[in-house]
């Protein structure tokens, strides 16, 4: 996935959700955050948190950019290299507590994974209460999925050696479509906060084709929001407080206690 993103059609998703992360980490508040995988794209280079980390999956490749950074802030992320990779960890087996992150970016992160519930159920685990995740992904309803679904319908009928049956986005993860994650976050006591599609622009290959259809972007927003390639979703954890209530029970004692009962005298002998 990573050669996919060098591509016209590749660095087109990046710039769109560069720009949706820094609207969005620059309001969160908090001490420590973490992103969890695509290092082409330092999601939290406009966050203030002191403590800021990026985890991958594996040990990254020589010459990516994985120098030191001070506070777990890559120098080379601000020259836009590479952002410099913290550490190396399983998305489903993180290394911090329970309650010890404020914010998580999952850019790609779940389509990419072999079981993007195991994941989400550890975000959830490590984040603290009001804490947030962001989510991205590639939305199988839109005309960039479509032409994906072609060229695997196609590949089934064997006629891999077509031209329909060639791959528009990488062949390595699966989709998982915007209405089935919010389910799932849901289910873990997540509030979906907001959610934003981008990327209406046909299934082209060239640089010279984007910019033709660059004003589809603009219809597409407007007249068909749904159906952009990439989704963008923001959720946050709440945790439900508890209260304590009363025995529903009269005490014994009171209970047992007798009844006073008031007697008028009827036996009194006039004068």
């Amino acid at each position: 996935m990573a050669a996919w993103f060098q591509t016209p059609p590749g660095r087109y998703l990046l710039d769109w959700e560069r720009e949706r992360y820094a609207a969005a980490v620059a309001d969160a508040f908090g001490y420590h955050a973490l992103q969890l995988g695509l290092p082409q794209l330092d999601a939290l280079a406009g966050n203030r948190m002191p403590h800021r980390w990026l985890a991958l999956p594996e040990a990254p490749v020589a010459g990516n950019g994985n120098g030191e950074g001070v506070g777990g802030v890559g120098a080379d992320g601000e020259a836009g290299r590479p952002r410099a990779v913290d550490l190396v960890t399983h998305a489903a087996a993180l290394p911090f507590p329970a309650a010890s992150l404020d914010l998580v970016l999952l850019p790609h992160t779940l389509e990419l994974s072999a079981d993007p519930h195991a994941v989400l159920r550890e975000v959830e685990r490590v984040l603290v209460p009001n804490g947030r995740v962001i989510v991205t992904g590639l939305n199988p309803a839109s005309l960039w999925g479509l032409r994906q679904f072609r060229a695997r319908a196609a590949q089934r009928l064997g006629l891999g050696r077509t031209r329909c049956a060639r791959l528009y986005l990488p062949e390595a993860g699966a989709f998982i479509g915007p209405w089935r994650l919010r389910d799932w976050l849901r289910l873990l006591s997540f509030e979906v906060a907001a959610t934003e599609h981008g990327c209406y622009r046909p299934a082209v290959v060239t640089e010279r084709w984007l910019q033709r259809t660059a004003w589809m972007d603009r219809l597409g927003a407007r007249w068909w929001p749904m159906l952009g390639a990439v989704y963008f979703i923001v959720a946050v954890k709440r945790v439900r407080g508890l209260h304590l209530l009363g025995p529903a029970w009269r005490p014994t004692r009171a209970a047992a206690a007798p009844a006073v009962v008031a007697r008028r005298d009827r036996d009194r002998s006039t004068i």
